[in-house]
């Protein structure tokens, strides 16, 4: 009788420390995913546009065809550099405005 006593408070004890460390790690990864999306918030906020997974992704694809037009003039490639720049900027006017 007392052992079957003994393994029920051991289950508990493991019970409370495993639910601790859950609601520990909850709470700790809600904090990441609520600055993040605070983060995408005030972006999408100062630019204008809505802060939807489509608009995020415009944003970066954008954003990515601006770089590679600082790559090509950095290559001294012009037509290149401008053909990027062009696509780059008339898809974040797009966005934007």
């Amino acid at each position: 009788m007392r052992v079957e006593g003994f393994f029920e408070w051991l289950g508990q004890v493991f019970g409370a420390v495993i639910r601790f460390v859950v609601e520990a790690m909850s709470g700790f990864l809600g904090l990441f995913g609520d600055a993040f999306g605070g983060f995408i918030n005030g972006m999408s906020k100062a630019l204008g546009i809505t802060p939807s997974l489509l608009g995020m992704l415009v944003l970066i694809i954008g954003l990515l065809l601006l770089y590679a037009a600082v790559r090509a003039f950095l290559r001294r490639s012009i037509i290149a550099g401008l053909i990027w720049l062009f696509f780059g900027l008339w898809l974040l006017g797009g966005l934007i405005s």
